[in-house]
């Protein structure tokens, strides 16, 4: 039998599964499974290919974890559900038992919870934003996603990770127990410094360029196109202004030709190259115009950078953004002249001054232990 301080104290064997592969939940994936491993874990991960990025699999391999497994999990619920089921109940039986499962994202989540009879295995999901927070899905799909989250929460679920304040009061909206929910904000790792005049000079922005940076997958969630009009306005009044865009997704070819099209496409800059962290070396002010988020990573990492920035009024701005203070929230609406009035604002001189001092002041609130140790505890919770 074993003692309450061994559960205390013992490597637990965690399985980590996460479907989209990239963006700020992969990010996410890849700290933890790293994380949990230097605390002595045994931590096996499980993703899929599909939407995978090159530079997430490589960094996946590196992290030296006792297992890997390419799963084909598809974004959309379809027929091809049920076999990525199959072999991830097969992996748990050959690699476990498991001391808990955490499903990451909306289809890793339901995949890790549908299970049949047996012992149990706690099960800890994250949403990463639950789908029923995009604005843009509708009443139709707000209510058919909204029932298959409060049933799986209800029934399938040990505990489940909110990442912000604002998603937790999304789960609670949709009836989610309080006794089920967590909030443990992201933690992101020390910015990097010393690659401001490189990256500069590789995409050819000038160093007394004010510069404007975007990072995130090319989605409709990130609602690139948003910032690009907002920004084609605002050039016309900030003359030594730039814009830099880091990322690729589905809509990239669309985001390639609305720039291409823009009357200030000789000032954007649009690449895949770099990281988050890396970038914010490079740019001014972060500036995301997303429609819906849980919390952002590439907002902590510019918070962690003492970066100012200006945000749409979307879940976890909050967090990281005191209006007026580091930066300007705006409005979430489709109206780009609305969000090219708060670039041109947060660009004067005297105003973008003290936003640099307050977000210098707050930079050191988004540490990767702390999160890393939130988790486990919420794991140490659940094991009997």
């Amino acid at each position: 039998m074993k003692r309450a301080g061994d559960r205390a104290t013992r490597p637990l064997r965690l399985m980590q599964v996460l479907e989209p592969s990239g963006g700020g939940s992969g990010r996410h994936f890849l700290d933890l499974c790293r994380g949990l491993k230097q605390r002595g874990h045994i931590v096996h991960a499980a993703y899929s290919p599909r939407r995978a990025e090159e530079r997430f699999v490589g960094e996946l391999l590196s992290l030296g974890l006792d297992g890997i497994h390419p799963i084909d999990m598809a974004r959309a619920p379809g027929p091809s559900d049920f076999g990525a089921w199959r072999r991830l109940r097969g992996l748990m039986r050959e690699h476990g038992p498991f001391d808990a499962v955490h499903g990451h994202s909306s289809k890793a989540g339901a995949l890790t919870r549908l299970r049949l009879p047996g012992p149990h295995v706690p099960r800890i999901y994250t949403p990463h934003a639950f789908r029923t927070m995009d604005p843009g899905l509708g009443p139709a799909g707000y209510f058919v996603y909204g029932l298959i989250e409060r049933c799986l929460a209800r029934f399938l679920t040990d505990q489940l990770i909110c990442v912000s304040a604002d998603e937790y009061a999304h789960a609670r909206a949709l009836g989610m127990s309080r006794r089920k929910l967590s909030i443990i904000v992201n933690g992101v790792e020390e910015p990097a410094h010393g690659l401001r005049r490189r990256i500069r000079a590789e995409l050819a922005l000038p160093d007394n360029a004010l510069v404007f940076g975007f990072v995130g997958r090319l989605s409709a969630q990130k609602a690139p196109e948003r910032l690009i009009d907002a920004f084609t306005i605002a050039a016309r009044m900030l003359p030594h202004a730039y814009l830099l865009m880091v990322g690729s997704g589905e809509l990239e070819r669309q985001v390639r030709e609305r720039i291409a099209k823009s009357p200030a496409a000789d000032r954007i800059r649009l690449t895949m190259h770099y990281t988050g962290r890396q970038a914010m070396d490079a740019i001014d002010v972060l500036a995301m115009p997303s429609r819906y988020e849980a919390m952002s990573y590439v907002m902590l990492e510019a918070a962690a950078a003492g970066r100012p920035l200006v945000l749409t009024e979307v879940g976890g701005a909050s967090t990281v953004l005191e209006d007026g203070r580091n930066g300007i929230l705006v409005a979430n609406v489709d109206d780009p002249a609305q969000f090219a009035r708060a670039l041109v604002k947060a660009s004067d001189p005297k105003r973008l001054a003290r936003y640099e001092t307050e977000a210098a002041r707050k930079q050191g609130d988004y540490g990767l232990p702390r999160m890393i140790a939130e988790t486990e505890a919420v794991y140490r919770r659940m094991v009997k």
